[in-house]
């Protein structure tokens, strides 16, 4: 049976080559676009899901509002993961990591650059599901100044020789670091990478006492059927038995008086596989994806193979009338319509097939183009999983059934007598089913031509607008602590370059926030301000060129400015400051003592973060310029050259010894932020684009279709004086009509849709009638050419060649 179902099928296709090929490569094109965002989905959801204890391990997120400062981070004290373990009776074991990025590896005078840097607690290996390839899990870390290299670092610095108990140095630091084990490389799919893991306790901040210093991430495991809200029930009083104390003795007021004034300190657990798809936690070692483009996306896919499927009943619908014959003579000689569904519903299948080989082919040239977009590794592994090919045939299975179920019934539904009386060719003229499926086409093509350029508006507004500082043409140097306190000699070395203006160094950069700190201000002792600090020299302000609004800037004639700070506009506005020059900030020293620091400027608000959060109150106080941690930026007058570069590198050698010149451009960098958008708006328009070549695709077949069932009206007319013209509007006046009417339901979808979507950033773009018109413009004018080919072609044909049709 299944054999001459597929011999009929065969031949059934051979017949309408053309239709044929238009279902295959709209059904193929469909079906390879839902598999990669299905392959992408599942690859985002695979984050930290093959650790053996995933369901037990949760990291210590901070969740606080100090002010009108929200704080949300996975920086926590270094105290506090042990005492969870003495005190929680819940908890079995912590582990405290500590993330540095890119770092410098010395062997003996070779220097190597190495991309992730972290300090582990000796637990580590307990927590996460790394093999450990050489060295044992429970001593590797154990002592101070030990280390594990991944397998790939390992080879990159000793080649095929044994690392076990050779020495490496790091950074400017002078003890050497001993080589106790080598780990497999982390998987793409974790929410952090480390290629050189060292001992937490070589760092004397592990040992630190101080609650209020929150600079490192602790993991907790859970022990076995454990309910995580038992441990968050436990933190409140956690932090009144050792935060209260510390906070009246800085702050000089009650736990409960430092809440009542609207304050929040307070802390959660977050699930090991739920890290990477939060983006509102800061502090992120890799950036978390946004579930809503997971949402989207797979929207996205059904969307496109709804379109695909609709083509395929649109056409064979269509065609109705060219198999209504073969259906009329089966019927008449027996055949049930059981049977006739059947076979309907074989031959949408076995096109189904074939466009699963198709789109699989398309899959595998594609993946490799879409990975170097986003930066992932997501792959089609045909025969690594034992259901991934049954999987896929179960797929296209059931989109050539929903694609052909209605064909399927509707072919079958004929009266044999009718058929054969040529009585079915003009109901297939005017089909009403196929007017909604075509706008229902166009309603989601039209949804994402607008959704994508609203998505793109707002991506060119977030790399355009002004940021409050000039990001164009400066140079940063990271990890500048390698030219010790030799930094005010480097500046000068480096300003002797005709080409640079300008030299600062500082403890942050805009897009690079190190230190949120908490202030009192001068006669509101009562109450803490947390701000965003940064230590900066003279030149600070000249190199990133920030507008002063009031007041002044530091000043070398002032010698008092070394204990003054510079404020941002939002600082006055937020804490009322109407007389800023009389007003102070109140910040504790080392010794508990109060450093008093008065406000002597007030700079124009500028984005040190993303436009994705909005300009809260920033601090920036003098460093000495003979200090030297963090980052060196250099301005030049003109776009930088090579010649350039490599100069500022020559002197920095004579600085730095071996130590190689780390460094990025502010403009490329600060952009970075918006990556996510980026790939997302391209996918996007990739997506939509080829929605709508689906959805033409099947509107061309459908109007080739249209205009061979009205040869014959066509020469009628044209004989009798209609006018090209006139005939054009005829057939195309359908179409117009159809697109209208999905433009029409599809604007207030994409208004709260896109409304919606807007809200997730501080700084949007207004929504505006210019891309809804233009949406419809847009598929209008598509929708037209598509079917101009084949109407043309008609309207031109010799009304004597038509007449003869039939």
């Amino acid at each position: 049976m299944i054999k001459n179902l597929l011999k009929t099928s065969l031949r059934s296709l051979k017949k309408q080559k053309g239709y044929t090929s238009i279902n295959i490569l709209g059904l193929a094109i469909g079906i390879a676009c839902s598999l990669i965002i299905a392959l992408f989905i599942l690859h985002q959801l695979s984050y930290d899901q093959y650790h053996t204890k995933k369901d037990r391990i949760y990291r210590l997120i901070l969740d606080g509002k100090i002010g009108e400062q929200e704080v949300l981070v996975s920086s926590t004290a270094a105290v506090i993961g042990p005492t969870i373990v003495t005190d929680f009776p819940e908890v079995e074991s912590c582990m405290r990591l500590n993330t540095f990025g890119e770092t410098i590896v010395k062997k003996e005078d070779k220097t190597f650059t190495i991309r992730d840097f972290a300090e582990a607690d000796s637990t580590f290996f307990s927590f996460f599901s790394i093999p450990l390839l050489k060295g044992e899990c429970k001593n590797v870390l154990n002592e101070p100044y030990t280390m594990v290299l991944s397998e790939s670092t390992a080879k990159k610095i000793f080649g095929n020789e044994n690392p076990i108990n050779k020495t490496l140095k790091i950074n400017t630091r002078n003890e050497p670091y001993r080589i106790t084990g080598v780990m497999a490389d982390f998987p793409e799919n974790t929410h952090f990478k480390v290629d050189i893991l060292t001992s937490y306790m070589t760092n004397p901040r592990s040992r630190d006492p101080e609650w209020l210093n929150n600079s490192f991430e602790t993991y907790l495991m859970l022990y076995e059927n454990t309910n995580p809200e038992q441990v968050n029930a436990r933190f409140s009083g956690m932090i009144k038995k050792y935060i209260g104390p510390r906070v009246q003795e800085l702050f000089g007021v009650s736990l409960e008086d430092f809440f009542a004034s609207g304050n929040r300190y307070n802390f959660h657990l977050q699930p090991l596989t739920k890290i990477h798809l939060d983006p509102t936690v800061e502090h992120e070692v890799k950036p978390a994806t946004d579930p809503k483009y997971l949402w989207i996306f797979g929207s996205i896919a059904i969307l496109i193979i709804v379109i695909a499927s609709i083509n395929f009943m649109n056409l064979s619908t269509a065609q109705a009338s060219k198999r209504a014959k073969e259906v009329g003579i089966k019927k008449a000689t027996g055949a049930s319509r059981a049977s006739l569904v059947t076979q309907f519903l074989s031959d949408s299948v076995l096109i189904s097939f074939i466009a699963l080989i198709v789109a699989i082919v398309i899959v595998l040239f594609a993946l490799p183009s879409f990975n170097r977009l986003l930066g992932a590794e997501v792959e089609l592994s045909l025969f690594s999983n034992w259901y991934t090919i049954p999987l896929l045939l179960v797929f296209s299975v059931s989109v050539g059934l929903l694609a052909g179920i209605y064909p399927a019934f509707y072919l079958s539904s004929f009266v044999p007598v009718k058929v054969l009386r040529g009585k079915v060719r003009d109901a297939m003229k005017n089909g009403k089913l196929r007017s909604v499926l075509v706008s229902f086409q166009f309603l989601i093509s039209i949804v994402l031509i607008i959704g994508t350029m609203i998505m793109y508006r707002q991506l060119q507004y977030m790399l355009n607008k002004d940021v409050g500082f000039n990001k164009e043409k400066v140079l940063v140097i990271q990890q500048a602590g390698s030219i010790g306190d030799k930094v005010k000699t480097f500046k000068q070395e480096v300003l002797k370059i005709p080409e640079i203006s300008s030299v600062s160094a500082s403890t942050a950069i805009p897009g690079h926030n190190n230190n949120n700190n908490g202030y009192m201000l001068e006669g509101n002792s009562d109450q803490t301000f947390l701000l965003q600090s940064n230590w900066v020299d003279y030149d600070f302000f000249k190199t990133y060129q920030i507008k002063l609004q009031d007041g002044r800037l530091f000043d070398r004639s002032f010698t008092s400015d070394e204990q003054a700070c510079i404020v941002n506009a939002q600082t006055i506005k937020e804490y009322n400051l109407t007389d800023f020059s009389a007003s102070r900030f109140i910040v504790i020293g080392d010794n508990n003592e109060n450093i008093y620091l008065p406000i002597i400027g007030v700079t124009n608000d500028f984005h040190f973060r993303s436009l994705h959060n909005r300009i809260t109150p920033y601090i920036i106080r003098f460093k000495d310029e003979n200090q030297n941690y963090g980052y060196i930026s250099i301005r030049f007058n003109n776009q930088s050259t090579m010649q350039t570069i490599n100069e500022i590198e020559t002197i920095w050698k004579k600085f730095a010894s071996n130590n190689p010149m780390q460094y990025f451009f502010m403009d490329k960098d600060f952009n970075q932020m918006y990556r996510a958008e980026r790939q997302n708006a391209q996918l996007s328009v990739l997506f939509a684009i080829l929605g709508i070549f689906i959805a033409a695709l099947g509107l061309f077949g459908l109007t080739s279709f249209t205009i061979e069932q009205r040869t014959k009206e066509v020469g009628v007319r044209k004989s009798l004086g209609a006018s090209d013209s006139s005939i054009f509007y005829l057939i195309s006046k359908e179409i117009i009509i159809l697109v209208s009417i999905a433009t029409l339901i599809a604007w207030p979808l994409v208004f709260f849709g896109a409304n919606s979507w807007l809200q997730n950033y501080y700084y949007r773009v207004n929504l505006s009638v210019y891309e809804f018109v233009l949406g419809f413009v847009i598929a209008i004018s598509i929708a037209l050419l598509t079917i101009s080919y084949r109407t043309i072609q008609s309207v031109r044909t010799n009304p004597a060649l038509t007449l003869r049709y039939e």
